[in-house]
């Protein structure tokens, strides 16, 4: 069993992993962003905070520049600690460091002198620096050391606790919002896979049912032009293709059986008649014999071109030559050589200039072959000759046959079809389907039409051009 997860599975897993990962990167920018805020907000009241300075200033060695010293019972002086009951006063957590590492404390919560704060001591005066403290009592505060004067640096500071307070709620709010964010995104993802994977199911199934049963008549809807439309469009196109290819081989089997049935049969019968004539031992006469033999011998001969053409055509739908660059009037004269071996006795005139083209050199050729026999055949015994142009990609093969009927001539190119007037000659009925397909192959065209004065015209145009391609390097 194959552990891989479905592609549905899989597209869920990655929408939901996606917008959990933008909803967590969101949530922790937003708690950092609201946790600087936060201390900015501290910081600020650190700044605006005064009335510590004015209190601790006079009662501190060294004192603060400018700052009285206050009358208030039970504030005692001193470097160290201010100390004692003081009911009307509040000081708040503030304290002055010296140089030489002392410091004077108000407050019941002193702040732990750092080297850096020390070092601000002998800075310029004026100048703050904000960071994170700990008191003697291990609370976490905000401390701001500024320079109030060289050697003397006043601290305050302000306990974070609030602050950690509102983070953690934040935290556990921003941690529900994500879990939330995440089971609408897994749930999103799911409507999603399903909604867009719902024309590949229909596919699958489609091709299922072609597997199992074979029938190649099926379609499905394709709705929109995105990829899996277009997927879709092609099933459908392979399908239908596939189809026409089988009715295609279906017919060829059906027809070939149809006009092989005629010539087995003849040939049989004749057979059978020069077997009873030994067996009977009444041998038949020399004449008679040769007759029959000759007869046996041209149903042969028509089985053979039969078969031959029926290799072709079947060769030609399924497999097709590498297209080379083909110069069609030497396949033209090639053929006309063939065709006066064959009928010495009909005259053909033969005009041609030069064409090239890419196409199937050996079909290109039986193609050719396949118009001369039928203008040679048709031609016996006529004065007039046979004529064979080819100019500027056109071929025109003119024979002064009987013609076809013009009801006949749209039918022409199909398989097995023969005119009315051709029946009692020799042939298979594939000929003009042969030319039709190797002609279509090459691009081209292809068409007969009865000719002024009698007889048919054949015209096949192809494209190309009058000289060869430039040969290009390494092909």
């Amino acid at each position: 069993m194959n552990g891989r997860r479905s592609l549905r599975s899989r597209l869920t897993l990655l929408v939901a992993a996606a917008v959990a990962l933008a909803i967590a990167v969101c949530a922790v920018l937003c708690w950092f962003v609201v946790r600087a805020e936060l201390l900015r907000q501290v910081e600020r009241s650190l700044e605006g905070r005064t009335q510590g300075i004015e209190w601790i200033g006079p009662y501190c060695p060294g004192g603060l520049p400018g700052v009285g010293v206050p009358k208030v019972p039970g504030v005692p002086g001193g470097r160290g600690e201010i100390t004692g009951r003081r009911p009307l006063l509040r000081l708040p957590p503030i304290q002055l460091v010296y140089a030489d590492g002392g410091r004077c404390v108000a407050g019941s919560a002193p702040v732990k002198v750092t080297p850096a704060d020390l070092a601000l001591t002998q800075g310029p005066p004026g100048r703050r620096v904000f960071r994170n403290g700990v008191t003697d009592a291990g609370e976490e505060v905000r401390v701001m050391t500024m320079n109030v004067r060289r050697g003397i640096a006043v601290m305050e500071s302000r306990s974070l606790e609030e602050v950690r307070s509102t983070l953690a709620t934040l935290a556990w709010i921003l941690a529900g919002v994500t879990a939330l964010g995440v089971l609408g995104a897994a749930s999103a993802g799911l409507l999603v896979s399903r909604t867009a994977l719902r024309p590949v199911g229909r596919l699958t199934e489609a091709v299922e049912y072609v597997a199992r049963t074979e029938d190649l008549d099926t379609r499905i809807p394709v709705e929109g032009t995105d990829e899996i439309a277009r997927l879709g469009v092609s099933f459908n196109a392979m399908t239908t293709a596939l189809a026409g290819s089988r009715e295609r081989q279906r017919r060829l089997v059906a027809d070939a059986g149809h006009e092989l049935r005629t010539p087995l049969t003849s040939l049989r019968t004749n057979i059978d008649l020069l077997l009873r004539s030994e067996n009977t031992g009444r041998p038949l006469d020399a004449a008679p014999k040769r007759r029959l033999l000759a007869n046996l011998k041209a149903q042969f001969e028509e089985m053979s071109t039969l078969v031959g053409d029926l290799l072709q055509l079947s060769r030609s739908e399924d497999e097709h030559e590498p297209h080379v660059e083909v110069a069609f009037h030497d396949a033209v004269e090639a053929a006309v050589r063939r065709a006066r071996l064959r009928a010495p006795d009909t005259s053909i005139e033969v005009e041609l200039s030069p064409w090239y083209l890419r196409g199937d050199q050996a079909a290109l050729e039986r193609a050719v072959v396949n118009l001369l026999d039928n203008a040679v055949k048709f031609s016996a015994d006529r004065p007039d000759p046979v004529g064979v142009r080819l100019h500027d990609g056109e071929l025109t093969v003119r024979d002064h046959g009987p013609g076809i009927p013009g009801e006949e001539l749209p039918y022409v190119f199909d398989r097995f079809w023969r005119s009315s007037s051709a029946r009692s000659m020799p042939g298979s009925g594939l000929g003009l389907a042969i030319v039709a397909k190797a002609v279509r192959d090459a691009g081209g065209e292809v068409d007969l039409e009865n000719a002024a004065g009698g007889g048919i015209l054949a015209r096949v145009r192809l494209p190309g051009s009058p000289t060869r391609s430039p040969v290009v390097p390494g092909t």
